[in-house]
């Protein structure tokens, strides 16, 4: 049977009280990887929609003989969003549960319990005559807010409402600390509850990416022709956490993940902004130590920390200038392991979209005090992910091309292979000082017969290495003083002993891309119906993975405090790196991988296999100069998809205006009713189950279809699984699930 997985990269907006919402999303993303990881382990599922995903993907081998995988590897979120990435990169790396956060959500997501006591009104009196402005400044007035609700739902939100727009103006209503404690809280409840094995393979990193914004900002310089060097003020900040791909009692620290979610979620006016004085008094209050408090700074705030300024930091909302942080997200697809063919998707989880931005009509002039508002809030905030969508675009049509351009070329890349070897290649079956010494033969070929392109080819190849050397000795990004470091040393040309040497010894990039070729030959064969190729592809992602997992940065700890003399001592850090990398070693252990896999094949599927591995340099040479970095990638064009109230139809239309009552107020809806919660969480399932079961059976080969209505009926199963496990603990909305019964069919 056929392997794929199915990795998500999950971009999560913000959403202020819909954040709610987005923990039903989340909670099915959790399910369905919890489900793949227990078919893939042989074991049966849980309760719930786990039963329903587990199914799934066991038709889907049935149907396709493909045997799915489903992982989320890639988190990255922003405000009301970023909350939720943290809770689900904590469950996935940690195999906690979520189920214990809904409670939390429910009962704590409330105006009352988050408002800061000092914020309070001091009487039921007080500023009586400014309830009026709530159903302004919401658009609406309060009858038609009372025509959706039952009555009891109606005098909650009137009175929270009422507490709400009384409270103290001009200073934010929520508490910050009250926050923090509920962060620290919610975390405590995952690590006391039920803990499974860890969600995504070994070795297979998780990375959480979460955007803030520093509100004072931080230097940083520039290089430029003249002068040299600029110094501008950034105010993005991107805090980055990893599993490295190993099982752990904790993403991070719970002090480091609070100091996330709480800064990313200063929501301007709502929430007072962030500083680190404000964990520290809380964590003092409940008597919790915080021992990697200096390392965190640093990592976190480089700038400030190093002008020991970390405690003087400001810090707001981060999606007010990243609201769809896609780009943290892109980057972290460099160099993922792959261990069997990937369909790589990313999923953004958009809680309200459509036109945001609503403070003056479509045809209207706006005035002054709208066109200010909408300058410095809402449209830096809300603005479209073109660019990334563009950026994702022009990837995929890339590798696409390359992909056109290696199936053109093959008829005569083996054509040469074959007249280079003559017909002894493909009688003798390989050893590994066979493979060692062919691949060496066909590299020879393959200069020989490119010539001067050879040449430059090999210029192309020696600077992305140095690149590559750079950015493992500075850590993260290259530096302009550290390339030159090493280039100075570098041979000069990569055809001659010296360049060789240099190439063999830190080219391991090449390697990579050999393998990854190899790999989408043998899915190719194994298309056309092969079932013989499990030993190789095993053996192939194997390798690929030794490879991967050498070249990541951060495997190179014993590096560091040499990498930071790198440029006093280049030649040293390169030996260094050399007995580091150890690609020597790897190249042994991958031709005794693959002769032992090849040996076993028919003579036909052999030597498919060996044209293509020992045409590397052939198409190497072709492709190099359209793929550059991408071509260390996963070599596959990338999807993406989007979770939100617009897409998921098949229970009711009519997007977040016909489902959602957290969208009211300005998406603050939720925090004035607990029967809001309750219908917006519901609401977060159903519909992150009905666009996943989507996104899972798109998947599918071309050729492969279920049947007519298939896939209706699971969903289905999946929305009365959903009803049936939560109808007893949301007790305030009955009249929904009735209603969502009789639609539902």
């Amino acid at each position: 049977m056929r392997e794929k997985e199915l990795r998500l990269a999950l971009v999560c907006y913000g959403g202020i009280s819909l954040a709610v919402y987005m923990h039903g999303i989340t909670k099915e993303i959790w399910r369905l990887v919890r489900a793949s990881r227990a078919m893939h382990a042989g074991e049966a599922p849980l309760g719930g929609t786990d039963a329903v995903y587990h199914a799934l993907l066991a038709e889907i081998g049935e149907r396709a003989d493909l045997r799915l995988r489903v992982l989320a590897d890639i988190i990255a979120g922003a405000s009301a969003g970023g909350i939720n990435g943290i809770f689900l990169a904590q469950a996935i790396t940690t195999g906690q549960s979520l189920d214990p956060l809904t409670d939390l959500w429910l009962e704590s997501a409330d105006v009352d319990a988050l408002t800061d006591p000092d914020a309070a009104p001091s009487s039921r009196f007080s500023k009586m005559w400014a309830l009026p402005l709530a159903w302004m400044a919401a658009g609406r007035s309060a009858e038609a807010v009372d025509a959706l609700d039952d009555p009891s739902t109606r005098e909650e939100v009137r009175a929270k409402l009422s507490r709400f727009v009384r409270s103290r103006w001009f200073e934010p209503p929520f508490g910050g600390a009250i926050l923090t404690r509920l962060v620290l809280d919610a975390l405590a409840v995952m690590a006391k509850g039920e803990i499974g094995p860890r969600l995504l393979p070994p070795g297979q990193p998780l990375d959480l990416f979460i955007t803030v914004t520093d509100f004072g900002g931080h230097p940083e310089r520039l290089p430029l022709n003249s002068p040299a060097e600029v110094i501008e003020t950034e105010h993005r900040l991107v805090l980055a956490f990893s599993d490295e791909g190993r099982p752990t009692e904790a993403l991070a620290a719970a002090p480091e993940l609070a100091f996330a979610a709480r800064a990313t979620s200063s929501f301007p006016g709502a929430f007072p902004p962030f500083r680190v004085a404000e964990l520290d008094a809380v964590l003092a209050e409940r008597g919790e130590d915080w021992p990697g408090r200096d390392a965190f700074l640093a990592r976190a705030l480089p700038r400030h920390h190093a002008a020991k300024g970390a405690e003087k930091a400001v810090l707001i909302d981060g999606s007010v200038l990243a609201n769809a942080p896609f780009r943290p997200a892109m980057e972290a697809l460099r160099n993922r392991p792959a261990r069997r063919q990937v369909d790589r998707r990313f999923v953004y989880i958009d809680p309200s979209p459509g036109l945001k931005f609503r403070l003056g009509g479509s045809s209207a002039t706006p005035g002054f005090f709208q066109t200010i508002l909408g300058a410095i809030s809402e449209l830096p905030r809300h603005q479209p992910i073109r660019d990334n969508l563009d950026a994702l675009a022009t990837r995929s049509r890339a590798i696409e091309r390359t992909r056109a351009i290696l199936d053109a070329i093959r008829p005569a890349v083996e054509a040469e292979v074959e007249a280079a070897f003559g017909r002894v290649l493909f009688l003798d079956r390989p050893t590994p000082s066979r493979l060692s010494a062919w691949r060496s033969r066909a590299q020879q070929a393959a200069a020989r017969q490119a010539g001067y392109a050879f040449a430059a080819y090999g210029h192309l190849k020696l600077a992305g290495v140095i690149d590559s050397i750079a950015k493992l000795g500075e850590g993260a990004g290259a530096n302009r003083r550290a390339r030159s470091a090493i280039a100075a040393i570098a041979p000069a040309d990569p055809g001659d002993a010296a360049g060789i040497d240099f190439l063999r010894r830190f080219d391991i990039g090449y390697r990579i891309r050999r393998l990854r070729l190899l790999a989408r030959r043998l899915g190719e064969m194994e298309d056309d119906g092969n079932r013989t190729l499990g030993p190789v592809r095993d053996a192939i992602y194997e390798s690929l993975s030794a490879y991967l997992d050498a070249q990541r940065t951060d495997t190179h700890q014993a590096l560091q405090p040499l990498a930071r003399r790198l440029r006093a001592a280049p030649a040293e850090f390169l030996d260094a790196l050399s007995d580091t990398l150890a690609l020597t070693d790897l190249d042994d252990a991958t031709d005794r991988n693959l002769a032992g896999a090849l040996a076993a094949l028919d003579r036909d599927s052999r030597r498919t296999l060996l044209l293509t591995y020992l045409g590397f340099p052939f198409f190497d040479a072709a492709t190099l100069p359209l793929l550059r970095e991408e071509g260390v990638d996963e070599f596959d064009a990338i999807r993406v998809d989007r979770i939100c109230p617009d897409d998921a139809v098949a229970i009711r239309a009519g997007g977040a205006e016909a489902t959602l009552k957290g969208a009211q107020f300005e998406n603050f809806g939720a925090f004035f009713s607990r029967a809001y919660r309750e219908n917006d969480y519901l609401w977060g399932r159903l519909h992150g189950a009905e666009r996943l079961i989507d996104i899972v059976v798109s998947t599918l080969p071309g050729a492969v279809r279920l049947r007519p209505g298939r896939v209706a009926a699971i969903r289905r199963r999946a929305f009365r699984t959903i009803l049936d496990e939560e109808e007893p603990r949301l007790t305030t909305i009955a009249p929904l699930f009735a209603s969502l019964r009789r639609e539902i069919g």
